[in-house]
Formats: structure tokens, sequence, C-alpha cells
């Protein structure tokens, strides 16, 4: 990600357009289970999470939160939803905002929660990936979150997706493995939120990017 400490710049990449091997990678996976194992700290902290929220809750999923200013916004916003902010950094949860009852942040692998989250039966209402790392090198692709092996089981877990990033292309290939695995159409507009939720989105509107939002209903 942009240093939040000058102005950010859209990530540099030689890439136009979607990866030209994003559909190959997809298909090459298809129905193969991804058993990477879960890393001991994500199962704790998913107990943690299952022990207030059960799997019938109205639940809406922060994912990579960051330092949970989204996670914040979301549960004000929905105050009869329980929210779930993940991200792997502990010196990032460290500067968050003291939440309300109705949300909780985790230090844990996001792939983790999302397996764990499908295993037990949890079907979020809302799920938001919101400004990722975008690994804009050309190979980096497998790093992204659309043409990670767990991403079909994002689309699994069901609900309203939405994903936001300052790089176009991040989008147009989340808006086509969305396509490609569950066959739904969906459109990439460019966005201008009436209030930034996170200090990227802040940070990318004071350096004056464009910013790109697909959102999807995955049943």
């Amino acid at each position: 990600m942009s240093d939040l400490r000058g102005r950010s710049r859209v990530p540099a990449s030689a890439q136009t357009g979607p990866h030209e091997q994003l559909a190959a990678l997809i298909e090459r996976r298809r129905g193969q289970v991804f058993r990477k194992p879960v890393a001991p700290y994500s199962a704790e902290a998913f107990a943690r999470f299952a022990a207030v929220c059960p799997p019938g809750a109205p639940l809406i999923v922060d994912s990579c939160c960051g330092v949970g200013e989204s996670t914040l916004h979301l549960a004000e916003r929905f105050p009869g939803h329980f929210v779930l902010g993940v991200d792997q950094s502990a010196d990032r949860l460290s500067r968050a905002p003291a939440l309300p009852s109705n949300a909780l942040l985790l230090r844990a692998d996001m792939a983790d929660i999302w397996r764990l989250l499908h295993e037990a039966a949890y079907r979020p209402v809302r799920q938001y990936m919101l400004y990722p790392n975008p690994w804009p090198k050309i190979g980096q692709l497998a790093r992204r979150w659309p043409a990670h092996p767990v991403f079909p089981l994002v689309l699994a877990l069901g609900g309203s997706i939405e994903c936001r990033s300052n790089w176009r292309v991040y989008v147009e290939e989340f808006a086509l493995a969305v396509k490609l695995i569950k066959g739904i159409d969906a459109c990439v507009d460019e966005y201008v939120p009436s209030m930034p939720i996170t200090p990227f989105e802040r940070k990318y509107l004071a350096s004056g990017h464009a910013l790109y939002r697909c959102g999807v209903h995955a049943g």
C-alpha cells in the first residue's frame, strides 16, 4: 500500500486490464479444495469471534480492515448487525478506535477466517474488500484476492460483496473472477464516497485519485 505519511500514487503496473492469465488460473483450480492448514493463531481468534456471534446472526465481514476505522463505520451504520474486522497486522490493530458492542477486531490470516466462516455455516449479509494491497506487478497476480485459491469460498459465503480500489485493474479482475466463478455479471464504476471510511480512501481522495467500486450479490 502507499505510504500514508505523504501524497499517494496510483499503483504503477504494466497491466492496463485484467491479467491475461486470470481466467486460466481460475479454470485450472476449478473444483479443487484449498487445503492449506489453518494457522493456530487464526483458529484461536476465530474461536473468540464464534463465542460472541452465532452463525445465524446478521454478519458483516470487513476483510483486511487495517486500523479498524471502516469496522467502526460499518458497526455504526448497521447497528442491527455484528461487524467482524480482520487484519494480519498487530501494529495496525493496536491503533484501532474503540468499537461498539456489535463489532470485533481479530488478528488473523484473512484466508483462514473465510474458510472457518464457511465451515461453521456463517453466511454474511455483507462483505467488504476495501482497498486491498494491489500487488500491481504482473508477476504478483496470485497474491491478489480475485486470483487467490480462497476466492471461490468468499463468493460461496454469499451476501452483498463490495470491492473498492484506486487501481481500476484490481476491481476489473474482481468483476471478472465473479463472472468466471459464479456466472454473475458485475459492473465496475467510478466512485466518489460522500464520507471516506478508511484512511486509504481519505488519502486517495486527497491525492486526487479516481476511486473504483464493484458490488455484487453472491446469493
